[in-house]
């Protein structure tokens, strides 16, 4: 763990703060290496880019950038409302779905509350709880997969959120509706459940993956989704929750004025209705993973099947050698030494050309790694 700098002027809790480390940018490895053509695979974004239409439609709003945007999202809420069929009352926006999450904290736990999450899982949750001073107690995962019986089992009187990554980053696994729907029944209403479904569009259509709205008549649900990943629009960062207008009245009082501007207003909603556009981002990124795993079981290479956009390979002892083989060579993915799976490299499914880019460069790694398994 890497804990971040703090001064004798910053809150005693910064201090067992660490740092969030984003993907690296191509431009940086460029940079730093000295080559060209550099390709991300690290970071879950879409590499076919966002709807044409949205692009369209965040054109179009570039000259009204010199007025604020709508800080209650009006608009794109009414819309969200209407494609889930519930309430604009319902829906908080975020910028991000990082943002509903530190919301959400910011919200729900005071200092030295306990949330309960999985180990691995998204790193927000523990980094986000330790700003605001409270306890974060993470369950192992069993076979990859989220551990709801243990968590279950973990919860106290000073337990007040559960942060339930669905599928999981950076495994990829899901747990099922009656899974979860077990789950819920068992926590008391007075702890907040946040079902993270930042990689819903990938999931959604295998046929146990919950169907999390159902849940919403629990008053303690919060559900978080995202337009960063399948609808391709990581940069202009916008995300969503949905829950009780209780809860959403709630997570208003610590939301900032203002907080996801206009394009990303004007580009949610014209992507959100661009289904044939999402619908072929979900076809290429299937066959491009199928493709991806054909490769890695001819080679003998272990990893875990995933409902998401990427895949966790296992790589053993040489995974840190392999993941500087591919940098050197232009390839930028993930090491999940923060995350404690040291033995492991998160690859995100590219465009065909970049895939292939992928496993050329790593039969180089292999072979410079003797062959490793």
């Amino acid at each position: 763990m890497i804990l971040s700098e703090t001064t004798g002027l910053a809150r005693r809790e910064l201090g067992l703060v660490e740092h969030y480390e984003p993907g690296m940018a191509q431009e940086t490895l460029e940079r730093q290496k000295g080559i060209r053509g550099a390709i991300k695979m690290a970071s879950n974004e879409n590499p076919f880019g966002p709807s044409p239409k949205a692009m369209r439609a965040m054109k179009n709003a570039i000259p009204l950038v010199n007025r604020y945007p709508d800080s209650d999202g009006h608009l794109i809420r009414e819309a969200l409302a209407r494609h889930w069929a519930l309430s604009p009352e319902q829906i908080l926006l975020g910028n991000g779905s990082d943002e509903i999450i530190t919301l959400t904290i910011r919200a729900f736990l005071s200092q030295g509350q306990e949330i309960i999450t999985a180990r691995p899982t998204f790193l927000i949750y523990r980094i986000q709880t330790a700003v605001q001073g409270g306890i974060v107690t993470e369950i192992p995962m069993k076979h990859f997969r989220y551990d709801l019986d243990q968590m279950a089992r973990a919860v106290g009187e000073n337990t007040k959120l559960i942060f339930i990554a669905n599928p999981d980053n950076p495994v990829g696994t899901y747990v099922t509706h009656a899974e979860l729907s077990s789950f819920v029944n068992r926590i008391p209403e007075r702890c907040v459940i946040f079902i993270d479904e930042a990689y819903y569009e990938f999931a959604s259509s295998r046929r146990d993956y919950p169907k999390s709205v159902s849940f919403l008549s629990k008053p303690n649900i919060i559900l978080s989704r995202t337009f960063s990943k399948a609808y391709g629009l990581s940069g202009i960062r916008l995300g969503y929750a949905i829950s009780n207008p209780q809860i959403i009245r709630s997570l208003n009082k610590v939301r900032e004025p203002f907080n996801v501007n206009a394009l990303a207003q004007a580009g949610g909603i014209a992507a959100l209705k661009d289904s044939v556009f999402l619908r072929r981002v979900l076809k290429a990124t299937e066959r491009g993973k199928m493709s991806l795993m054909r490769c890695l079981r001819k080679r003998r290479i272990r990893f875990i099947e995933s409902a998401t956009n990427f895949i966790l390979i296992h790589f053993g002892s040489h995974a840190g050698s392999i993941y500087e083989f591919l940098l050197k060579n232009g390839v930028i993915v993930r090491w999940m030494n923060r995350w404690g799976l040291g033995e492991y490299i998160r690859v995100t499914i590219g465009t065909p050309g970049e895939n292939r880019m992928f496993m050329r460069v790593l039969e180089k790694a292999l072979t410079a790694a003797g062959g490793a398994r």
